[in-house]
């Protein structure tokens, strides 16, 4: 079935260099992240210009097309039109592209995250409406419904979901470092498995670190060595899975050159599983764990430096926290929270990020108030309430960034607001979901204290009220531009062709002959013809009509030089089923009769009767958008010129 995001989703492909450039394809809430083999090839001008992208963002080795609200529809039209399934990677045949360290780094934590990000919002909002029942009920009736079956059966999903993130993280992990997805759940299942958590709570035989912050106890030990656990166990924990299946990973590959295929299938992920579970109890675990109490331990001792530290901290984080999500570098910060929410039970690093989103949408709403652009309004109205439910990049690139000062602006709000949330001391209880619907992840699950979330309250309206005045202020509409005569001679003229021929349309890059599928000829379209006759697709000149009658060129009035040709490899036909009407350097009218063929003919000789039209001259224009119509009627419109 057709989709209103077929000619969207055509663009799209095409200027991200067509889908032998993409690697893979992913989706965030806003944005189509591509990895590309050659971003070079990428029309990155022509799709920031193309109605429906609101801007494009190259980082963290993404190619990243900003949609909005409704990237997954256009996502899956994308998926289907270039043939490929979403972040499954397409065969590679070249070199893995060099990123930096920090660009690598960004690239796992984003490739691990986003695949299951809106399923972990959905849980934190449950999570977060379950402590407000819980609140409310508990507070104004007396009454425990944690003990209640509908409590327990939310909370099952809620809870558990963050409780066995390891197993979902092994999954997209696996998929991220091209593992299989069953060995990295096995993985997250070792480091969930109820006997292991339960450790935590037997005989202490042992401590490691004694003394310092890096004490750690042991209950058990492998062959003699001590296997070493936090306190927490490893549920709801991130980097230990991620390790153990970048490493995994490296295994498989290990064993699967030197194993027999007689045997492979089975054997393989007994060789993996039974040396990474060691492995990751054993080194891996207690790494992470050091690693993860280190950052812990900076961005805490940051937080602990009495005032000036949380001055300095929600300032930075307040202030910057738009520029890094508009690079994808907020990434990097994620998974400090989710190591905090599995071994402390709460985050305070990033709790100055929320009210941002409230400093950026009351800009947008200071500018509704005070323009006179009508075309402005129109846009910022939608994004103003998206805005308000954490969506801002609508905000960002339609509408402050553009014009700079309001932009500075809303992170100067931010900036306010993150000051008094970490002052504060702030904490949040899940990871839950985007703008208002994130206020009950600031609700303590345990003594339904609501002391975080007004606080957080309190600073969302310290950042919009400053975000706001200081838009009402400055904010003026810019002067229009002062039009310029431009000359009939100095312009460049759009065109419309026809269909010349009646029949099914499809990509060109779809066809069977390379020449015309890699586009190295020029962009274009090509129909599978149901009717053998060809008619002129604009007013122009006939410059080439090959004997053999199975090609013609035509220069049309405004210049586009346009090639028909009829079937894959029929010059080998030498003419046969052919029949010219007109000849080379005849003039001729849009709809003019050109060739008559005989397709049955075609198809018994073997060839193929798809028919590219191929604007041979296509870097003259800054786009070429073909039709979205499954099929085409001669005369109906099949090619924009711009």
């Amino acid at each position: 079935m057709a989709s209103k995001y077929d000619g969207l989703a055509r663009i799209i492909i095409q200027n991200v260099g067509g889908k032998s450039n993409i690697k893979s394809i992913t989706h965030c809430i806003t944005r189509l992240r591509f990895k590309l083999k050659d971003e070079s090839k990428a029309n990155t001008d022509i799709l920031k210009n193309t109605d429906g992208i609101v801007t494009v963002i190259q980082s963290g080795g993404q190619y990243q097309v900003v949609i909005g609200n409704h990237v997954p529809d256009v996502y899956d039209v994308v998926c289907e039109h270039a043939g490929i399934s979403g972040a499954a990677p397409v065969a590679d045949d070249g070199p893995a592209e060099k990123m930096s360290p920090g660009a690598a780094l960004i690239d796992i934590i984003s490739g691990v995250f986003q695949p299951l990000l809106s399923v972990l919002c959905a849980a934190g909002i449950i999570k977060g409406l379950l402590a407000v029942w819980s609140f409310v009920a508990s507070s104004s009736f007396g009454i425990d419904v944690t003990t209640s079956g509908a409590y327990e059966i939310w909370n099952a999903v809620g809870d558990g979901f963050f409780y066995f993130l390891p197993i979902i993280l092994g999954y997209t992990a696996a998929k991220k470092f091209k593992c299989s997805e069953f060995i990295g759940m096995a993985l997250g299942v070792g480091l969930t498995y109820p006997n292991m958590v339960a450790l935590k709570s037997a005989e202490v035989l042992g401590t490691v670190f004694a003394g310092t912050s890096f004490s750690m106890d042991y209950m058990t030990d492998f062959f003699g060595i001590p296997v070493i656990m936090p306190a927490s166990g490893y549920t709801q924990s991130v980097v230990p899975v991620v390790l153990a299946v970048y490493i995994a990973a490296k295994l498989e590959k290990f064993f699967k050159k030197r194993i027999p295929d007689v045997i492979k299938t089975f054997i393989v992920p007994l060789c993996v599983l039974g040396i990474m579970m060691p492995l990751t109890y054993l080194v891996i675990g207690p790494i992470a764990t050091v690693i993860c109490n280190c950052l812990t331990l900076v961005f805490g001792g940051l937080y602990n430096i009495p005032v000036v530290g949380g001055i300095i901290a929600g300032a930075l984080i307040g202030a910057l926290w738009q520029v890094l999500v508009i690079f994808g570098l907020h990434w990097g910060l994620v998974p400090l929270a989710m190591i905090n929410y599995g071994t402390l039970g709460y985050d305070f690093i990033l709790s100055p990020y929320f009210c941002v989103s409230f400093a950026q949408s009351a800009v947008v709403l200071g500018m509704i108030l005070k323009t006179k652009d009508k075309k402005l309004k129109d846009i910022a109205i939608p994004a103003f309430i998206s805005g308000l439910f954490g969506v801002t990049e609508p905000c960002i690139y339609g509408i402050t960034l553009p014009k700079k000062t309001p932009f500075v602006i809303s992170c100067i709000g931010g900036a306010a607001g993150g000051i008094i949330t970490a002052v504060a001391g702030v904490k949040s209880y899940t990871m839950g979901g985007l703008g208002l619907f994130g206020l009950p992840c600031y609700i303590d699950p345990n003594t339904n204290s609501l002391y975080s979330m007004i606080w957080v309250i309190i600073s969302i309206l310290v950042a919009a009220a400053v975000a706001f005045i200081l838009t009402m202020v400055t904010y003026k509409d810019e002067a229009p531009a002062a039009k310029k005569e431009v000359s009939s001679s100095a312009s460049v003229n759009g065109e419309v062709l026809v269909a010349p021929v009646k029949g099914e349309v499809k990509p060109l890059t779809e066809v069977s002959d390379a020449a015309f599928s890699s586009e190295a000829m020029g962009k274009g379209i090509a129909i599978v013809p149901v009717e053998g006759k060809v008619y002129a697709p604009a007013d122009g000149t006939i410059t080439a009509f090959f004997a053999t009658g199975h090609a013609i060129g035509i220069t049309t009035d405004k210049g586009a030089e346009v090639i028909i040709h009829v079937g894959m490899d029929t010059v080998q036909l030498e003419g046969k089923g052919f029949t010219p009407v007109a000849k080379q350097g005849d003039k001729v009218k849009r709809g003019d009769l050109l060739l008559e063929f005989d397709i049955d003919l075609i198809k018994e000789a073997g060839y193929s009767t798809e028919t590219p039209i191929v604007i041979t001259n296509s870097g003259k224009y800054s786009d070429i958008i073909p039709t979205d119509a499954a099929s085409v009627e001669n005369g109906n419109e099949l090619i924009t010129l711009l």
